[in-house]
């Protein structure tokens, strides 16, 4: 036996009962191993957990803090589309526009009926001045939801800038049909 191989059994000797076999010997270990494993499992948190981790830490503004769970979502459900759409808002609002698309995109691909994905992807390239792809989403999310009234004065905004205003003054009578507060002193002051 090599001096290392012996010297290993020999520790192991020290701790072992006399005359039994080694799989009994080695019971104890396995059983608090497999209850060490057992409470991890037991305060492991779900993807469900870390997510509503992440809107809490969002609702303080701890967008960082809120990214890092929402990514934790994305390791364990990779196709857990909330998750990329919420780390995708705050990448919005820390102005890191290109990573926010491209979480809104992964989001998109998961779940292509949700409007409020395109509304926020809408603004994200609103703010890289990608006006006309702003405007493609905007009018992806209200064929998708005709009532989201925010996507009409976004789009309205977007189609202003891109030099269409009775296309704009459109989108913002729409948007005072629907009941947005602040539609109204849009189409007054420039329709």
């Amino acid at each position: 036996m090599p001096r290392v191989t012996t010297a290993f059994a020999a520790a192991l000797a020290l701790f072992m009962p006399i005359g039994r076999p080694l799989l009994v010997g080695l019971t104890p270990v396995v059983g608090i191993g497999a209850g060490l494993l057992t409470t991890q499992a037991a305060y492991s948190m779900s993807a469900e957990d870390w997510f509503d981790s992440g809107v809490a830490k969002a609702k303080r503004g701890d967008w960082q803090g809120a990214i890092a769970d929402w990514t934790k979502v994305i390791e364990i459900n990779p196709r857990f589309a909330d998750a990329y759409s919420n780390r995708g808002v705050a990448k919005d609002e820390l102005e890191d526009y290109q990573a926010a698309i491209a979480d809104f995109n992964k989001a998109i691909e998961i779940k292509p009926r949700d409007a409020d994905v395109y509304y926020n992807r809408g603004n994200a390239k609103g703010e890289l001045k990608d006006y006309q792809g702003a405007i493609a989403d905007y009018t992806k999310a209200i064929q998708i939801n005709p009532a989201l009234r925010q996507a009409y004065i976004n789009r309205g905004i977007d189609l202003e800038i891109v030099g269409d205003p009775q296309g704009a003054c459109s989108d913002w009578r729409k948007a005072v049909d629907l009941g947005h507060p602040y539609a109204i002193a849009w189409v007054r002051k420039n329709c």
